[in-house]
């Protein structure tokens, strides 16, 4: 009842009232870009992101996994620590995000209303991680994963200037923003079989509703449902119509053969 309670009044109570339109879809990289940029199952794919220059322009491949592989949104991947991941679990909490456009206004607070959550990730981004905080030296629980060349905490400026820098030699459009790397999580999730709470509690929604609202076109309609509902019927009955038939078909050995 709550995508009811958020649904437009007006809406659902005013007969002859269209139908408001549908929210346009998010975008998702299509799997050739997504071998650039992110999005496999493992983090193998950072080759061709880092033959794009991803070091050079100072963006850790590993913040584009966190975005690509678990969902994370930029603040939340800048304001990851040694002690949001558990490396022998396979899972990160969420516990804090990065604000600001600016050095100067740069701040950490808490994540966004109902977006603290733990992600379970692949073995494979763990063992990358490992191996990246051991080449950073990093000792202490409350240290940042991820830092630029200078020192300081990635926000929306900083970062998103070294992902235009990755998105140009990887002669991505310059509509493939670093959200686009979440939309894509999500749109993997959906089509591997994940329902709608799997998904809000993956990416961090405060609200179901909201996670339908973004992606509903990603799932099964129900005119989809019912064809497959309706076909797997149907090959059960043709199971059952050609079982007699084949029984009926099998020879008759008699007792002598066995003499």
């Amino acid at each position: 009842m709550t995508f009811l309670r958020n649904y437009p009044t007006r809406h659902r109570s005013e007969p002859g009232l269209a139908p408001p339109p549908p929210p346009l879809a998010p975008p998702v990289l299509p799997l050739n870009v997504v071998e650039r940029v992110g999005g496999a199952s493992d983090v193998s794919w950072f080759g061709p992101v880092l033959a794009c220059g991803c070091r050079e322009v100072g963006l850790p491949e590993l913040d584009l996994a966190l975005e690509a592989l678990a969902g994370f949104r930029l603040g939340e991947a800048a304001g990851l620590q040694l002690g949001d991941v558990n490396f022998l679990g396979r899972s990160i909490q969420v516990r804090r995000q990065v604000q600001g456009s600016s050095l100067a206004s740069t701040t950490v607070v808490a994540p966004k209303w109902g977006s603290e959550r733990t992600v379970f990730v692949p073995g494979d981004l763990t063992t990358s991680l490992s191996a990246h905080v051991a080449a950073e030296r990093l000792i202490e629980p409350d240290e940042h994963i991820f830092r630029t060349p200078t020192g300081h905490l990635f926000q929306r400026n900083n970062a998103g200037e070294a992902w235009r820098g990755v998105r140009e030699r990887a002669g991505l459009p310059s509509s493939v923003t670093l959200h686009t790397l979440r939309h894509t999580y999500a749109s993997n999730l959906i089509a591997s079989g994940c329902d709608v709470v799997t998904v809000q509690r993956a990416l961090g929604h405060s609200q179901p509703s909201i996670t339908l609202n973004t992606y509903a076109h990603l799932w099964p309609s129900a005119e989809d449902k019912t064809r497959a509902a309706t076909a797997g019927l149907m090959a059960s009955i043709a199971a059952l119509a050609d079982s007699p038939r084949t029984q009926e078909k099998k020879p008759q050995v008699s007792a002598l053969s066995y003499r």
